[in-house]
């Protein structure tokens, strides 16, 4: 059986209202992109597809290419409009 590791995955503004969740863990195998975590979570949570979502890997912009290692922290956030 596969070996399972510990991502966090943050949730801000609009991402935890509709989530009702500021913060999960979930247990991924090895070689998981962001993306999957990413398309999982739009599949738990539907809302979520109704917005322009970015994402980041240990406080860095992601792509969604990147392969997720034990213990990372992905953040889930609406886009942030600046003026």
């Amino acid at each position: 059986r596969a070996q399972l590791m510990p991502v966090q995955v943050l949730f801000f503004g609009a991402t935890a209202v509709i989530t009702g969740k500021r913060r999960v863990e979930v247990d991924l195998p090895a070689d998981t992109k962001a993306r999957d975590v990413f398309d999982r979570l739009i599949a738990d949570h539907p809302r979520l597809a109704a917005h322009k979502l970015h994402l980041s890997v240990n406080q860095q912009y992601a792509t969604g290419d990147e392969i997720l290692n034990d213990g990372d922290e992905i953040a889930i956030f609406t886009a942030v409009s600046g003026g």
